[in-house]
């Protein structure tokens, strides 16, 4: 876990992560210069990952934002720094979380609609984007945790898809926010206690995101893991 300045600090509940397997080379071909694309035991992993993002504040603001939030991300390296995730879209449902978090993180946040209900066999997860100029996506799925709580292990897949504390963007120099098409790297830090998750049964009902970022949908198996809540501080980016 890395310390650095917080930014920003919020709460992350009901995440489902839903990992597949796929060609190392089909993922770096996709990725920006200065970053390459991390493996475990020769395969890259493409993950989307779904939760609730709670009590967002910025530092010294005595109140929070709430809103759910929906990605797509592999996992990558960059020099000798830790390794770290690259996202390719993030679509969230509120219209003022998501051009502050184009503003301060200079991420791909695309604005959705979004539902998330929660029943007593688990929840459901729907989303449409409404975001002008980018390709439209929707996603649709039910998932329960199943299991014992665990701690992900150092040097296991469970803690190579979920221990996770650095995060890249590409941009501009001035603007990282505003275009994102530019070929400048950024790095951000999170911090965070450990996780705690179990094993999850999951239905996907639809799926738009791997072909909205120009994936084909992959053949493999997924892998899905439910963590209930974790509090969570970030830093502001920085140019590499």
């Amino acid at each position: 876990m890395i310390n650095r300045p917080t930014a920003l600090s919020m709460r992350w509940e009901d995440v489902l992560f839903a990992h597949w397997p796929v060609d190392p080379e089909l993922v770096q071909s996709t990725l920006p210069d200065g970053l390459d694309v991390d493996e475990f035991e020769g395969q890259a992993y493409l993950s989307v990952v779904a939760f609730v993002m709670s009590n967002i504040s910025p530092r010294g603001v005595p109140f929070g934002l709430s809103f759910p939030e929906l990605n797509l991300r592999t996992y990558v390296t960059h020099g000798d720094g830790p390794p770290g995730i690259y996202f390719y879209n993030l679509d969230a449902d509120d219209r003022i979380g998501v051009p502050v978090a184009r503003t301060l993180f200079g991420l791909p946040y695309y604005r959705a609609e979004m539902d998330v209900a929660r029943f007593h066999e688990g929840i459901r997860f729907r989303s449409r984007r409404t975001h002008d100029g980018v390709p439209p996506a929707s996603f649709d799925a039910t998932y329960r945790p199943t299991g014992e709580p665990y701690q992900p292990e150092p040097g296991t897949l469970e803690g190579f898809l979920t221990e996770r504390y650095r995060f890249y963007a590409v941009g501009h120099d001035r603007l990282p926010a505003v275009d994102l098409g530019g070929d400048q790297l950024y790095a951000g830090d999170i911090a965070h206690d450990p996780w705690t998750l179990r094993d999850a049964d999951v239905e996907i009902d639809r799926n738009d995101l791997f072909e909205a970022a120009g994936f084909d949908v992959p053949e493999s198996e997924p892998i899905y893991q439910y963590g209930p809540e974790i509090d969570v501080t970030a830093g502001r980016v920085r140019r590499l």
